[in-house]
């Protein structure tokens, strides 16, 4: 496609991701399905440029001001993450001659906000929350996230499964702390390896797959993936239990359980048994009330601790949202907990930064449940032969950082019940 062509494209994927009615990857992969003539370089430098938009906000409409013509084209031009040449290509002598003035402004006389991109009441709250750390997470979160991969135990070992994608062109490293992870160089196009389709190897995040650890699911045990999504935890659940017993994938979205479907196939998993639920008191619930060996509460959140991937959040919630999910959170949490039987064990957990989707949470449900008792998270991934599992956990729960462990933002409390 010519210069110019592509550019116009650009500017209409922008005006779509900005307006927020839909989570960026929704919008950028439906505009990609609409747009089917495009090339792999070509559907990166739209992605990439959207995003790069999506991280910086306040800072490229800053910057944006000086500018004429649509907002839109002045955004492509000053974030555009393809090629200089395309960009030479595709802009007139004004707009280059603009763009290298407005590339070279300091920006740090001007306020805050334009360095740390992030709207006013969600600055505030992780200012007050890391103090000093706030810098560092902030440009921790402007950065991409790498693509982390879980190795599928019940069909193959880590190193093997290293060797096999090493051997289509995929190099990976170990990652720091899970014992299952992987984590790739670069962007490469997993689902077309081979090693992929075997069912070897998932993608899910480092910190995801700590989650999974927490819970210590063993053979023939009955466990719940509560809110399961698209079910990367219950796939390493799955691969836990050794493909035994019974693992039941929860959630109200039948179209996120849906998604489960194919990655199940390919798993090798015969235990696992999803189940679209109503709300968090489904009589399929009660039906299991005090039978559960574990259950796995990855609860609806912000989503703040996945801004690396997801920058377009920070944008889409709000401070007043964040108390009507604490709400939402904290009745899940009662209703899952009536699954657990004596002995058994609970794990509650977010992909959020915040301490009122994570520590108040899980304080409260300690005050109103006595009959269950906190468990150090830091020794149950010890046993799970997580390495200097002590730098993971804050005040006995997990406390996962994109700025100090290279994962996503991760949250999880446990619980035995007595």
């Amino acid at each position: 496609m010519n210069p110019k062509s592509l550019f116009a494209l650009c500017e209409e994927l922008l005006h779509e991701v900005l307006r927020f009615t839909q989570p960026a990857d929704t919008v950028v992969s439906a505009f990609f399905r609409q747009n089917r003539s495009l090339g792999m370089h070509e559907r990166h430098a739209l992605a990439e440029t959207a995003y790069a938009v999506l991280r910086e906000r306040l800072k490229y409409q800053y910057l944006a001001k000086s500018g004429t013509g649509a907002l839109e084209r002045r955004l492509a031009l000053l974030a555009w993450q393809g090629s200089d040449s395309f960009l030479r290509a595709a802009a007139t002598t004004a707009e280059l001659n603009w763009v290298t003035t407005a590339r070279l402004i300091d920006l740090s006389r001007q306020p805050e906000n334009l360095r740390h991109n992030l709207p006013e009441w969600l600055s505030v709250m992780l200012k007050e929350q890391v103090g000093d750390a706030f810098w560092p997470l902030v440009e921790a979160m402007a950065q991409p996230a790498g693509l982390d991969l879980r190795a599928n135990l019940l069909k193959s070992k880590r190193e093997a499964v290293q060797a096999a994608l090493a051997a289509e062109g995929i190099e990976t490293e170990a990652t720091a702390w899970s014992p299952w992870g992987l984590r790739a160089r670069g962007k490469p196009t997993l689902n077309r390896t081979e090693t992929f389709l075997r069912g070897e190897v998932e993608v899910q995040d480092e910190g995801s797959q700590l989650l999974a650890l927490l819970t210590e699911a063993k053979r023939g045990e009955m466990v719940v993936d509560f809110c399961a999504g698209a079910g990367g935890k219950t796939l390493a659940l799955g691969a836990m239990m050794r493909s035994t017993g019974r693992l039941y994938a929860f959630d109200v979205s039948a179209h996120r359980l849906a998604a489960l479907k194919p990655r199940l196939a390919r798993s090798g998993l015969s235990n696992v048994y999803p189940a679209g639920i109503a709300h968090e008191r489904d009589e399929r619930i009660k039906r299991l009330s005090g039978k559960i060996d574990r259950v796995l509460v990855d609860a609806p959140c912000s989503g703040l601790g996945t801004l690396r991937r997801n920058p377009d959040l920070k944008w889409r919630q709000s401070a007043q949202a964040v108390i009507e999910l604490n709400a939402k959170q904290a009745a899940i949490l009662d209703s899952s907990a009536r699954l657990v039987k004596s002995g058994g064990r609970l794990v509650y957990a977010t992909c959020s930064l915040l301490r009122q989707e994570n520590e108040d949470i899980a304080a409260a449900f300690s005050a109103a449940h006595p009959d269950f008792e906190p468990v150090d998270a830091s020794e149950i991934l010890a046993r799970q032969k997580v390495p200097d599992a002590e730098s993971l956990v804050h005040e006995g729960h997990l406390r996962l950082w994109p700025h100090v462990h290279g994962t996503d933002g991760f949250f999880a409390a446990v619980w035995q019940r007595r």
